[in-house]
């Protein structure tokens, strides 16, 4: 093992780490994943959650590519919720609450059931490169392991420095050190480095609250899953709770100003926008009298507790007196305060959409050493880079995705064209093809390709033919299914939608926005006899095809359009400087970025259609 050359080591087994280890040895190549610590392989540092808006699509995105998080995540979670239902299908997300320690330890045990992948448990502290290639890394005990490629994925750990008040320390996370070595040496091959900021909230012990002063936030009454494969269905759930901050919390917060290290310029870092601390809250809305915590438990046995809302960097006697002001907390104990930590990170406009890095070859990032926050961002980035270091290895061709093709091809593509000056999360309105990219139909767009590559099993792709040919034939049923006015007008009526005077078509009925499915099933008795053979996700996708058919065809239409430019490649390295017709910005910038297709030139920050004009007419010479 000391002395075998690996196809692929990963550094560091946080969310991108497991996702890429697993991606690539079951691919087929033979993996070294090194973490500092064995035991917190998969930690979930923050909120014991995965999903959210934009964030649920990609677990569903990770998984219909034969990644694990959506496993892991059906295996361990105590709560599942779809959030935005009210809204249209490309705005729902599945969100779930994962039991912290069980969730780390099914992504060990999953990591360890695949031959393929090795471990060592040492800090890195250097990389091995010769000339501009990456052969291998260093360890702290001066032990060089070699391999054909390198995926980094650090997280918060390269110079990490964790902020309590006016104290500091060096730490990846609490009670585990830092990592250096690597950021020093990337500068010197000439990387360009940064700093970013995050934080976290006190774990409180949750016999000391007081539920019955809170709002209880339950499950869905049917929860969902993430994966499309048999993965438990959730049977009991475990409720989480809504209380709200003071007048009287902000009073005391407000004592800890002068020492807080945001606020006095000690954390120099940039902090997630959307996710600002407590005391950054009461700052910038300061004519809010009240702030939302959400209160969520941590697992099935454990007491412990997360205080969603209240990350904080203020000193630990200002975090407790403050907390217990909260209604329900007037008992708490707190079992650790909060804090923010900073980060080394390297500004992600220094990668291929493969995520392998610009300046030396054969070294991949993700996760947070890109500017992303969030377990999910980090996991799907893992898994691609996973892919394409594979990929490498074995001389075949990169696997990217487009941004008509995923959430994951929006957020990639972001982080290389634009970069980010901020910690990097998803959002559905970054993507402008989202009606295509809803939760719902990750496997029908992705299952393919990744059975392609090898990496989604057979399983899998037999699932995505049944359920395309089960649609299909829905859609087919309720385009010729006549109706009578004396079977439906009573029910439309009831619903408040018009009545019809002549037979119709089912799909007519369908695609009045006052009737659902489950209205026709309801009314039409042997429509419901017909479509009770079919699965709940056929008919899902029947329906939306349905209802949202006008907007999916235009979309369809314009990620055509996009794809054309797509597939004007630019191959080798223009000498933009050479072009005197396109601005001096675009010169800069298709310089520093060195885009693969027009497409990927077109969505450059400062890049107009002028230069692309310019930049098509060279490529005609």
């Amino acid at each position: 093992m000391l002395t075998q050359e690996y196809d692929v080591i990963v550094v560091g087994a946080g969310h991108a780490g497991c996702e890429a280890a697993a991606a690539a040895a079951n691919l087929g190549s033979k993996v070294l994943l090194i973490t500092m610590n064995m035991n917190t392989i998969a930690q979930m540092s923050c909120n014991p959650a995965m999903g959210g808006v934009a964030k649920g699509q990609i677990v569903r995105e990770v998984d219909a590519l034969g990644g694990q998080s959506g496993i892991i995540t059906d295996k361990t979670m105590i709560q599942f919720r779809m959030l935005n239902r009210s809204k249209g299908p490309a705005m729902w997300s599945p969100r779930a609450q994962s039991d912290r320690m069980r969730f780390a330890e099914e992504w060990r045990l999953t990591l360890e059931g695949i031959s393929n992948v090795d471990f060592w448990q040492e800090a890195v502290t250097g990389l091995l490169v010769e000339g501009d290639v990456c052969v291998g890394v260093r360890t702290q005990l001066g032990i060089e392991f070699r391999s054909k490629t390198v995926v980094l994925t650090n997280g918060t750990f390269l110079n990490g420095l964790i902020h309590i008040g006016e104290k500091n320390f060096g730490g990846g996370r609490a009670a585990e050190s830092k990592s250096t070595g690597i950021t020093e040496q990337l500068r010197e091959l000439g990387f360009e480095t940064g700093r970013m900021k995050t934080g976290t909230p006190p774990r409180v012990d949750g016999r000391t609250l007081d539920y019955s002063k809170m709002e209880e936030q339950p499950g869905d009454e049917n929860p969902s899953k993430f994966s499309y494969l048999d993965t438990p269905t959730l049977a009991k759930q475990r409720p989480c709770y809504i209380t709200y901050t003071n007048d009287k919390v902000h009073e005391i917060l407000r004592t800890g100003f002068e020492k807080s290290p945001m606020f006095q310029g000690r954390i120099k870092g940039l902090g997630p926008r959307y996710c600002p601390s407590v005391e950054d809250k009461i700052n910038r809305f300061a004519d809010k009298d009240r702030h939302q915590i959400f209160v969520e438990p941590e697992g099935w046995s454990t007491v412990e507790v997360y205080v969603n809302g209240f990350s904080s960097s203020l000193p630990e006697d200002v975090q407790y007196n403050a907390l217990r002001q909260i209604a329900g907390f007037e008992n708490a104990k707190m079992f650790r305060p909060g804090y923010a930590i900073e980060y080394d990170f390297f500004p992600p406009t220094q990668l291929h959409l493969t995520l392998e890095t610009k300046p030396v070859r054969n070294l991949y990032f993700a996760g947070q050493i890109n500017g992303t926050t969030g377990y999910e961002e980090a996991a799907c980035q893992g898994l691609m880079a996973g892919i394409n270091a594979h990929q490498r290895v074995r001389d075949l061709e990169p696997f990217i995705l487009r941004r008509s093709e995923a959430y994951i091809g929006v957020l990639i593509d972001d982080l290389v064209n634009k970069g980010t000056d901020e910690p990097y999360r998803m959002f559905t309105s970054r993507a402008e093809h989202r009606i295509l990219l809803r939760q719902d139909n990750a496997d029908l767009r992705l299952t393919p390709l990744a059975h392609k590559l090898g990496l989604a099993s057979d399983e899998r792709m037999a699932r995505v033919e049944q359920k395309r040919q089960q649609t299909a034939d829905v859609l087919e049923y309720l385009t010729k299914k006549p109706v009578e006015p004396g079977e439906i007008n009573g029910m439309l009526e009831e619903l408040g939608s018009a009545p019809i005077s002549e037979k119709t078509r089912a799909v007519n009925l369908l695609r009045r926005p006052q009737i659902d499915l489950p209205d026709l099933q309801r009314a039409l008795p042997e429509l419901n006899q017909y479509l009770q053979t079919y699965g709940a996700e056929a008919l899902e996708q029947a329906s939306i095809h349905v209802k949202y058919e006008t907007y999916i065809e235009k979309e369809n239409q314009q990620a055509q359009r996009m794809g054309e430019m797509e597939d004007l490649r630019i191959v080798g390295k223009l000498d933009y400087k050479a072009m005197p017709a396109l601005s001096h910005e675009a010169r800069e910038k298709l310089l520093r970025i060195q885009p693969e297709t027009i497409g990927q030139a077109s969505r450059i920050s400062g890049i107009s259609p002028a230069d692309i004009s310019v930049l098509m007419v060279y490529l005609g010479k």
